[in-house]
């Protein structure tokens, strides 16, 4: 489903998303009524519609859209995909790159749809570990390919903007099925997404 055209879904929900965060804001000691802060429920709203789009999308849909008979069996990689996403716990940013890898059964997958299954699972209220894993399970149920690599390196707000307070501290998390289960493989998929282009 297309997030941007889901009237229903914004219209429905816009009003009282707004009246809870401006219940927010006077709770933490704000004036709703001042200049600055007039809108500020109705644009919190919105932007909480689009952060957590992902719950309205159907990642399998969008690989399955865009799927190609291909005798291809090397590794594909698409790598430094871009991803934010809100921490479940703190309902903080966390931001950094997915690195994913497969190795074709047959099919390939139009490469936009993959970058746009890091979006999808993305936003929604996450934890890096699970995020890493959905998007593994997905590829690996939708193309049934001989394997699939997912790696995630990920900075967390809730760690740099409160509690221990650390600002470079990197989370980097894993997923591996198939093929990339051989050390060999699996060897090949890091140092490959560790290269950098000449």
């Amino acid at each position: 489903m297309n997030y941007q055209k889901n009237e229903v879904y914004n219209e429905a929900n816009q009003l009282e998303l707004s009246e809870k965060y401006k219940s927010i804001l006077s709770l933490l000691g704000e004036d709703v009524t001042r200049e600055g802060l007039e809108k500020t429920p109705l644009r919190a709203a919105k932007a909480m519609q689009f952060l957590a789009s992902g719950y309205h999308q159907n990642a399998h849909e969008v690989v399955k859209s865009a799927l190609f008979h291909e005798d291809h069996k090397q590794m594909v990689i698409v790598k430094d995909i871009e991803l934010f996403s809100l921490c479940e716990h703190h309902l903080l940013p966390f931001y950094g790159k997915a690195h994913i890898g497969y190795i074709p059964n047959g099919k390939i997958v139009g490469l936009s749809k993959i970058a746009r299954v890091v979006d999808i699972y993305s936003r929604r209220f996450q934890v890096q570990e699970r995020l890493t894993e959905q998007i593994k399970n997905c590829l690996e149920e939708t193309l049934n390919p001989l394997g699939v690599a997912v790696v995630i390196e990920a900075r967390h707000f809730c760690m740099m903007m409160r509690g221990v307070q650390k600002q470079n501290s990197v989370t980097t998390t894993s997923a591996f099925n198939g093929q990339f289960e051989d050390s060999v493989t699996r060897s090949e998929f890091i140092k490959l997404i560790s290269s950098k282009l000449s």
